[in-house]
């Protein structure tokens, strides 16, 4: 998309009230919260980690539900199932410059996780410890042993796909695509709302806030400024897939 032709799309672009944006933000998270919560304990009494619960929750509650709001706002306006005019952060960027900015933002999104772990387990400790063992859905990680390894490649291989691969693609999509544009009459200040709203949308993982806030906050920034999705798309997806990757020592054991 050509930069002047981006501009005009910007420009027409519809600003959402603080209001508005808090439920669009907040909103799925809540959905996929209460999906969550209502299969894990279905789901750990089948033999899997609680993780598998919020990997269904991403693939019949987020998926359908951003992607499918995105696809009708994109009807709506342009009379077929078309995202033109939705998501509108399409800024060309040199090929080389995508790799190596998504390359350096999931660097610092890995260093910045590592670094606010133990605030993570300090919060746990304080705020969350009445939460039942299923909730902490990466706990199963140390009692990888109870599980069978069908049930950890299923949950991997699931993880992969719609964690690893179509979550993020959605989510950016939806947040950083669609949401940051609608925030641009905050001027400076849209990435750091915008970032703060993502990581609070995170309910199943609200000690993580801090960590969150610290890993993404670049990636947002970084593609607000250059109006180009497909940076932090990029860059979530590889954060993720190469979380996945690092059970591969639970899965080969």
């Amino acid at each position: 998309m050509a930069a002047n032709t981006l501009q005009t799309v910007l420009a027409d672009v519809e600003q959402h009230s603080l209001g508005r944006s808090l439920v669009l933000h907040l909103l799925p998270g809540l959905l996929i919260l209460a999906f969550f919560v209502a299969i894990a304990p279905l789901v750990v009494s089948l033999g899997y980690p609680s993780l598998m619960a919020l990997l269904l929750a991403i693939t019949v509650v987020l998926i359908p539900l951003e992607l499918g709001y995105l696809l009708y706002l994109g009807y709506r306006a342009n009379g077929r199932l078309s995202l033109q005019g939705i998501v509108v952060y399409r800024e060309p960027t040199p090929f080389w410059q995508r790799v190596l900015m998504a390359l350096l933002l999931w660097g610092w999104a890995g260093l910045g996780i590592a670094v606010t772990g133990p605030v993570d387990k300090v919060l746990i400790e304080r705020f969350f410890s009445w939460l039942p063992e299923w909730f902490f859905i990466n706990g199963f990680v140390a009692h990888a042993g109870d599980y069978s390894r069908q049930a950890l490649w299923t949950t991997w291989i699931v993880g992969m796909v719609f964690n690893g691969v179509l979550g993020p693609w959605v989510e950016e999509l939806y947040f950083r695509g669609y949401l940051l544009p609608r925030l641009a009459w905050l001027k400076g200040w849209a990435p750091a709302v915008s970032v703060l709203l993502f990581s609070l949308y995170h309910f199943f993982t609200p000690w993580q806030n801090v960590g969150r806030i610290v890993a993404f906050g670049p990636m947002v920034y970084t593609v607000w400024r250059k109006k180009d999705i497909r940076i932090g798309l990029f860059s979530h997806m590889l954060g993720n897939v190469s979380g996945l990757l690092g059970w591969v020592g639970l899965l080969l054991r």
